[in-house]
């Protein structure tokens, strides 16, 4: 059989050559290491007529020499479940703490920042939708890149997204025990991020039905604290006015420039992370393959517009003036319950404390949900031991990937509490990962749909990723050089991790032919 190698991929596994034949072919299966195959249904019809194969909504059997797995992921999250995972998340009083440092950023024009934030994060939500109609797999990036770009890419991006499903849970139960002690200081912080760790862990080995219901009410939690603060502030705007120009969050106190507005998007659009995370999930929705992606591009939208409505509404009650801010970066991390408590009500800001206190536990169990499946996909398809790749047939999910997953998870928040910095090192690092995948991401589509499959869809298949990328790898080289640093340690060490799997595959190759 002729093979031949695509751009991008130099140290990446040849793969069959496509001829000219009267319908498309179906898509590569997900990349394994050793003697393996999988049997999928798919239908090669395609939404919009493009020709593009799409799985059918019968799911798919995987096999093991043979041997069929034990235990399959379940389809019972709806389209509101994905939404919900992916809200909780992000979360929806996101902007809440990066408020100060956007208002000082663009002189006063955060509502225009998040406006630009959500169109550039589009990018990356138009090239999931894609990629998650034509290969709904568990392991989201990797199998992306795996089917785009070869086994090597496809291995290494998940690796890097790893990086990150794994640290924004250390980095939120910390969080939320950080805040939670500040609120009752009587209790240590390491009790409340312990209890947070406990139970949302519980909640995700129970079954990801359970995990869903229990977000959605923690997430209507959070909207309704942001509900009350729109009812309340536009109330004040109505009786007392406004303490900026109305315009101001669009076009700045006295005007802003674009590159200070570009300044403040690099910081807006980490408030938007984790809405990838519904990829994850594509095996267990009950919809056909195209939900993943409409949930994805929902997702974005409600969220860039909730980020929007609070931020104009806090940037036109804010009577500090964004210089000031500027020359005062203590007082940029409480501004935005520095402004609710002083021109709306104490008491609303005490209760968003509360809701940002206790939203990022959750927002963690919805990572670790995310992480788990993503350990299981490359596990199942040989990139890790084989043990994480067992599903629990009882509750449906991959418990043995989630409680490694949740373990990690807890070792770094231990080791991050035990610093004074603890916090502020993995926050600076964590975006990392979550953007170098994001990258490949935007390959995977030009290397699926414009080297495979020879789409002449210029705008999704080109343009968009070729856009979207650029914002990516634009966002990583504003990173901290401390970030950067572990970002490529992480990545070298993932290309030893790939070297010696392919070698020791290779190995029991030879053995079993000889």
């Amino acid at each position: 059989m002729d093979t031949t190698l695509f751009p991008l991929r130099s140290f990446i596994f040849p793969v069959p050559a496509l001829r000219g034949t009267p319908g498309p072919p179906p898509p590569p299966a997900p990349f394994r290491w050793g003697n393996s195959r999988r049997k999928a249904r798919w239908s090669t019809r395609s939404p919009g007529g493009r020709g593009f194969p799409v799985a059918s909504d019968k799911g798919t059997d995987v096999e093991e020499h043979g041997v069929k797995e034990q235990g399959a992921l379940r389809r019972t999250l709806s389209a509101r479940d994905l939404i919900v995972y992916g809200l909780l998340f992000i979360g929806p009083l996101a902007p809440v703490g990066v408020f100060g440092v956007l208002d000082a950023k663009s002189n006063g024009a955060v509502a225009l920042v998040y406006v630009v934030a959500t169109v550039a994060m589009a990018f990356t939500a138009i090239s999931y939708a894609q990629m998650s109609r034509v290969v709904p797999e568990a392991g989201s990036v990797f199998a992306y890149a795996s089917a785009g770009l070869g086994a090597g890419a496809g291995f290494l991006a998940g690796w890097l997204v790893m990086l990150d499903y794994l640290l924004i849970p250390s980095v939120a139960y910390l969080f939320s025990g950080i805040a939670l002690h500040a609120l009752f200081p009587a209790v240590p912080a390491w009790a409340f991020t312990a209890l947070a760790f406990a139970v949302t862990t519980a909640l995700n080995v129970s079954g990801v039905r359970l995990a869903a219901r229990v977000g959605l009410v923690v997430l209507l939690a959070e909207v309704t604290v942001l509900a009350v603060f729109v009812v309340m502030a536009v109330a004040v705007l109505v009786g007392e006015g406004p303490a900026r120009p109305w315009l101001s969050p669009f076009t700045g106190v006295g005007g802003t420039t674009v590159a200070a507005v570009i300044g403040a998007v690099s910081v807006a659009v980490l408030s938007f992370l984790g809405f990838d995370a519904i990829a994850s999930f594509a095996e267990e929705t009950s919809g056909d393959s195209r939900q993943v992606g409409r949930a994805v591009l929902l997702c974005l939208g409600v969220a860039g517009a909730l980020f929007a409505v609070q931020t104009y509404l806090a940037g036109v009650l804010d009577p500090v003036p964004p210089a000031e801010l500027a020359a005062h970066p203590a007082a940029q991390g409480t501004a935005f319950y520095d402004v609710t408590g002083v021109a709306v009500s104490p008491w609303l800001a005490t209760l968003m404390k509360i809701a940002k206190a206790v939203g990022p536990a959750f927002a963690a169990m919805a990572a670790v949900a995310a992480a788990g499946r993503l350990l299981y996909g490359m596990a199942r398809g040989g990139g890790l031991p084989r043990a994480l790749s067992s599903v629990d047939p009882r509750s449906g999910t991959p418990q043995v990937a989630l409680l490694s997953a949740g373990a990690v998870t807890l070792v770094v928040s231990v080791w991050a509490a035990s610093r004074d910095n603890g916090l502020d090192v993995l926050v600076s690092i964590v975006d990392i990962g979550a953007l170098s995948a994001f990258a490949m991401l935007h390959a995977s589509v030009i290397g699926y749909f414009r080297i495979r499959r020879g789409s002449r869809d210029w705008l999704r298949h080109l343009l968009v990723p070729v856009a979207g990328g650029l914002v990516a790898i634009w966002i990583i080289a504003l990173a901290s050089p401390l970030a950067k640093l572990v970002g490529l340690g992480w990545l070298v060490a993932g290309l030893i991790v790939f070297a010696v799997r392919r070698s020791g595959a290779a190995g029991r190759a030879r053995s079993s032919g000889s």
